[in-house]
């Protein structure tokens, strides 16, 4: 397994837990903040790093690194939230950027899986 796979699957993890967090548990907003934190964190020391020539790969990163940005407002517009409906909403909205990262993850590793088949 090359070094840059177990990178964005470590990343993947952290996404899942977090999701998972975010939509099972009453996670308190400045928690939430600081995971977020260290997802952005953990993307700028060890994701974006692995130079890849691929075009594919870097529009992804690009996205991801967007996707982060907007999590990071998300998580904002949450702890602003008063009204319980409006709290799900946010905490919903959070759950679907996450599952976007994920994705986008999957979409990397992809290739390496079809070339192990």
């Amino acid at each position: 397994m090359s070094l840059n796979r177990e990178k964005y699957l470590a990343f993947v993890t952290l996404l899942e837990q977090l999701r998972s967090d975010a939509t099972t548990t009453q996670i308190v907003a400045p928690e939430l903040r600081q995971r977020v934190a260290t997802l952005q964190q953990f993307f700028g020391q060890q994701i974006v790093p692995l130079a890849d020539e691929n075009w594919r790969v870097q529009s992804y990163q690009t996205e991801m690194s967007k996707q982060l940005r907007l999590l990071e407002i998300d998580v904002m517009f949450l702890q602003g939230a008063r009204q319980a409906s409006t709290v799900q909403t946010r905490l919903q909205t959070i759950s679907d950027r996450l599952t976007t990262l994920i994705q986008y993850c999957d979409a990397i590793l992809q290739p390496e899986v079809e070339g192990e088949k």
